[in-house]
């Protein structure tokens, strides 16, 4: 499915729609530009499942955990890992196993480790500043 936003709340807001959609143990594959909306898509996913802490790039973390709502959060950003082997190292698996959603930007740096059932998410900027052209994939909203 195709989705134009045009503002960062339009985009929070489909990330909430995707995040009622999704159970335990899915996994939410980000791809975009720098600036295209991933952390805002995120953040909309958290506030739908009821975290009420601010949701931030984990960039220089790799991994910001995020508890205390209907399912964990698990906010991944590859961006600095060079291939799938580091992300097994961080202890991936063990986070797959722990029952929330992994929301995995940059996740075309670890495409050997996403699993073929992952939702994906596609984010390009459109024509205005704030538009955003937003495709999911492998899950119906």
């Amino acid at each position: 499915m195709e989705w134009i936003t045009h503002s960062p709340a339009e985009t929070e807001a489909l990330g909430a729609r995707l995040a009622e959609a999704l159970d335990a143990g899915r996994v939410v594959a980000f791809t975009g530009d720098l600036g295209a909306g991933k952390t805002a898509f995120v953040s909309g996913m958290a506030r739908a499942l009821g975290v009420e802490d601010r949701v931030t790039s984990p960039t220089f973390t790799i991994v910001n955990e995020y508890e205390g709502g209907r399912l964990p959060l698990f906010h991944f950003d590859m961006y600095r890992l060079g291939d799938a082997d580091e992300l097994f190292h961080i202890g991936w698996e063990d986070y797959l196993a722990r029952g929330g959603i992994c929301a995995v930007e940059w996740s075309e740096n670890v495409a050997e480790a996403i699993e073929p059932d992952a939702v994906r998410v596609s984010i390009v900027r459109g024509d205005g500043d704030s538009d955003r052209m937003i495709t999911i994939e492998g899950v119906e909203l």
